[in-house]
């Protein structure tokens, strides 16, 4: 540089090489959750409805977590036999551990105080809105905490695993006007894909109808009972190193999934999709012209690893009876078609079988390996007390019943608990302070040299390691993950433009469009 200026020559200017994306991570912190209670679930017990509903833990976690009291239906403490009822209002205090996102930003493309909304341009591997184990890294609370945005009103979604454009109205009026255009579909969205193999060179038109299957699992397919669909798409280039190719895709109506199973259906799933694109769970074929649609009652009960099928194992999954336990859909595999607005094929059924049986298995810590932690203490938030308060007078009084009598309140330092439900030290007290939640760079680096421990003393609120030196959570036993890879996170689906009333937006092209770009096609 020196020489160049010496020289009279112009200087080069310095292009910073393409650095990786990293992880985005945040502490572990216990979080108040409340809900009505949806239609779907009344009349049934709370215990069948939150394991139906969510799979984030195993059966056995669900039960202990309900019988330790940390969840209420108007105010009163719910058991998992509790029958939910129309009205009630459900509030529940979790142990939130977040997963990691990728550390790409979300970026403002564009504002607009006068007519109210702005322009974001969303990384793969966030949600748009807060929902199952992410709350703070949801695009919606970013906004909100990083950018200062009081009132935000989301009119279109992006999946989770996608990234690219969103435009977001700033007030209501717009917000209704814009929402209108979307269900209008006089709204142009245009897309740019990564799929697998050699797609045609001439445009092709899919128009395969979309159906729900499955909500937990948020599965899609075709069926001739399914919403109209349509997408148009347009090969950019084909990449003969990575049998690839990039498409312009054009959706013409807004179905959940729809550019991803279309290309499914055509044969051309998306790369590095880890559900259309995933031969474990659709065979060879990967579900190219779709599946069975002749209505079964086939069903199959999850199994369970190897290493935790055995009887006298602490950490066994229970696939029948324990004592006057009841046996509920999730364990004997009756609830895959519970969410499903139509019978399901023997076929779905399997896709939707080894789907799950797939993620529990590639989430094994947190799945199957909950430890059910009887002994030592309830759960519950050891910086919350319970404190009687007065209900409010009837005329204030929230849907759902009276206010709780007790109420979770932040305890001073004078007022933490001093015994558990079931008589052990709880957590919070100067006998049984619980550590402070360890990074993961420092349970992956301890790994390699730990050596089982025997259990701890009754009440012991200390890190557990299980036999193969994996760490638990001090405060809610839920076992510590070594990070994902970060280009794990997210697949090759971006939104590109969106062409509406209010103008044309548009973000740059995404670094995995580029002819001849290549990534690890190993698995995570």
């Amino acid at each position: 540089m020196i020489q160049a200026a010496m020289s009279g020559q112009p200087e080069t200017p310095l292009v910073p090489p393409q650095v990786p994306p990293g992880l985005k991570k945040i502490a572990p912190y216990w979080f108040p959750y409340h809900t009505m209670a949806k239609e779907r679930w009344l009349g049934r017990e709370i215990l069948e409805i939150v394991s139906t509903e969510f799979r984030d833990r195993s059966m056995e976690y669900y039960r202990y977590a309900l019988e330790s009291g940390v969840t209420t239906i108007n105010g009163e403490v719910a058991r998992p036999d509790t029958v939910v009822q129309n009205g009630d209002r459900i509030e529940n205090v979790v142990h939130r551990h977040e997963p990691p996102v990728t550390s790409t930003p979300v970026k403002i493309i564009s504002h607009d105080k006068e007519r109210g909304f702005i322009v974001v341009n969303k990384p793969g591997s966030i949600p748009v809105h807060s929902s199952g184990r992410y709350y703070k890294h949801s695009l919606v609370e970013i906004l909100k905490d990083d950018f200062g945005f009081e009132k935000i009103y989301t009119v279109n979604r992006l999946d989770r695993l996608t990234s690219g454009l969103l435009i977001i109205p700033l007030i209501a009026d717009l917000a209704r006007s814009l929402t209108a255009e979307f269900q209008n579909g006089t709204i142009r969205k245009e897309y740019i894909a990564r799929a697998k193999g050699e797609f045609p060179e001439e445009e092709i038109t899919c128009d395969q109808p979309l159906l729900t299957v499955d909500r937990q699992m948020g599965l899609n397919i075709v069926h001739p009972d399914g919403k109209p669909a349509v997408t148009i798409f347009k090969r950019l280039h084909y990449d003969a190193n990575t049998d690839s190719s990039v498409l312009h895709c054009r959706p013409m109506t807004g179905r959940s999934h729809q550019i991803r199973v279309h290309l499914q259906f055509l044969g051309h799933p998306i790369a590095n999709d880890p559900i259309y694109s995933e031969e474990r769970i659709w065979g060879i074929n990967l579900g190219k012209n779709g599946i069975d649609t002749v209505p079964s009652e086939e069903r199959v009960a999850p199994i369970a690893p190897e290493h935790l099928q055995s009887d006298d194992s602490p950490e066994a999954l229970s696939n029948g009876t324990k004592g006057d336990t009841k046996v509920l859909p999730r364990e004997t595999g009756h609830d895959i078609g519970m969410s499903s607005p139509v019978p399901l094929s023997s076929e779905a059924v399997g896709v939707i079988t080894r789907l799950r049986n797939m993620k529990d298995e590639g989430e094994d810590w947190s799945r199957w390996r909950d430890v059910v932690f009887r002994t030592r203490g309830a759960l519950a938030p050891p910086k919350y007390i319970i404190r009687k308060q007065q209900p409010p007078r009837s005329n204030q009084r929230k849907r759902g019943g009276p206010m709780s009598v007790e109420v979770l309140i932040e305890a001073t330092a004078t007022e933490q608990p001093t015994a558990s439900t079931n008589g052990t030290p709880a957590a919070g007290t100067p006998d049984a302070e619980p550590p402070a939640q360890l990074e993961i760079e420092n349970v992956v680096a301890r790994l390699p040299s730990m050596e089982l421990e025997p259990p701890k003393e009754e009440g012991s609120t200390a890190e557990q390691p299980t036999e193969n030196g994996t760490l638990y959570c001090p405060e809610c036993y839920l076992p510590l993950h070594p990070d994902p890879k970060p280009e794990n996170l997210y697949i090759f689906l971006h939104a590109l433009k969106y062409t509406t009333s209010l103008g044309s937006f548009e973000t740059g092209m995404p670094e995995w469009a580029a002819e001849g770009w290549e990534w690890e096609q190993s698995g995570s």
